[in-house]
């Protein structure tokens, strides 16, 4: 097996260059940040009373880390599907997301809400989509993905977050001050340093909790404001190191998936419970995490944590952002596969192509 201290060994692995995505993730929120408020909205577009987010994959990622952790004054569905739902119409505000810009379902979902008469802006590197929002004159936030080098969209989320964030506290849907977001970008760097390549094992939270996880399928946990994390962790663990992951969220989870842990027979030795916990949950939450754990270990699953040291919601996820990146980065090490390339997602895509 791989040394996660053993830098040169990891960096051969790691062809498509994922930790200079990883070390840019601080620099990519910022950019995206100030140049998404740089982007011309019409008046009428605030306006909307209700959001939509169509987007796939690391696309779609950044929305529901937004919805989760800010208290939006608007309801915000994201959309995972070629088709709007059928609220959408003049009022709402449909942010077309798409890392390339070529997704063929962000791609139905504009063209729909086009005929729906909604509200539309963009966020994406260029493609199709670009040229299709500039046709039509409506505004896009065209980022430069100059600090995401592997390319893969779910390391470029710091573009889909700020940007995002960004046009949202353009039409004064999110209070976030600039210094605000500053310090926040600013913890990033500060678990970069923890997380990153130069801290050994023993002092790294993120290389110890992906020498946890090897050979396990995770069952990420988290609720309240780092709901949307979860999503996010499962997702990378997916992608980077090419392991089944699930997430599920409290206090749901006590009602049904409590049951379902006692079959199939054995169950404990192939699955691993991992809980994103942080003083900042209400003290109700914090009483159902231990418990839950209880149970578990009843059932014998062994259930593992971080604790996020963030004293802020906003530093808090973006914190855990950072974490989930470089852990289910240091797993695909561990599984001795290079994280950047998604294989059977290229080979789907170049299948379904066949029927367009």
């Amino acid at each position: 097996m791989i040394s996660l201290d053993d830098t040169g060994e990891i960096k051969n692995l790691d062809s498509g260059n994922v930790i200079g995505s990883l070390v840019s993730l601080a620099s990519q929120l910022k950019e995206a940040w100030y140049g998404a408020r740089l982007v011309r909205m019409p008046g009428d577009y605030r306006e909307v009373r209700n959001i939509v987010v169509p987007g796939m994959g690391g696309s779609g990622l950044g929305a529901h880390l937004i919805r989760s952790v800010f208290d939006l004054p608007l309801p915000l569905q994201i959309v995972n599907d070629y088709v709007l739902p059928s609220f959408v119409g003049k009022d709402t505000l449909v942010i077309v997301s798409s890392y390339s810009g070529g997704t063929e379902e962000t791609i139905a979902t504009f063209r729909g809400a086009l005929e729906k008469g909604a509200k539309v802006v963009g966020i994406t590197s260029g493609g199709n989509l670009a040229t299709f929002l500039r046709e039509k004159n409506l505004p896009v936030y065209q980022f430069d993905p100059k600090y995401n080098p592997c390319g893969q969209p779910r390391m470029g989320l710091g573009y889909s977050v700020g940007g995002i964030l960004g046009l949202l506290n353009q039409l004064g849907l999110v209070k976030l001050l600039d210094p605000e977001l500053e310090k926040a970008i600013g913890y990033i760097k500060t678990s970069d340093s923890s997380f990153g390549l130069g801290e050994s094992i023993s002092n790294n939270p993120a290389k110890a909790m992906a020498t946890k996880l090897i050979g396990k399928t995770p069952i990420i946990i988290a609720a309240e404001f780092l709901a949307g994390n979860a999503h996010i962790f499962a997702n990378q663990i997916n992608e980077n190191a090419k392991t089944f992951a699930a997430y599920f969220l409290l206090p749901e989870i006590d009602h049904h998936l409590l049951e379902g842990i006692s079959l199939p027979d054995g169950l404990g030795e192939k699955i691993k419970f991992f809980f994103l916990e942080t003083a900042l949950y209400s003290e109700k939450i914090k009483q159902r995490v231990k418990i839950t754990k209880e149970v578990l270990a009843k059932a014998d699953i062994e259930s593992i944590s971080y604790n996020t040291k963030g004293t802020s919601k906003v530093e808090a996820s973006f914190e855990t952002l950072a974490f989930s990146s470089w852990a289910s980065f240091y797993l695909a090490i561990l599984n001795e596969i290079d994280p950047t390339p998604v294989p059977n997602v290229d080979f789907f895509k170049e299948q379904l192509a066949k029927f367009a």
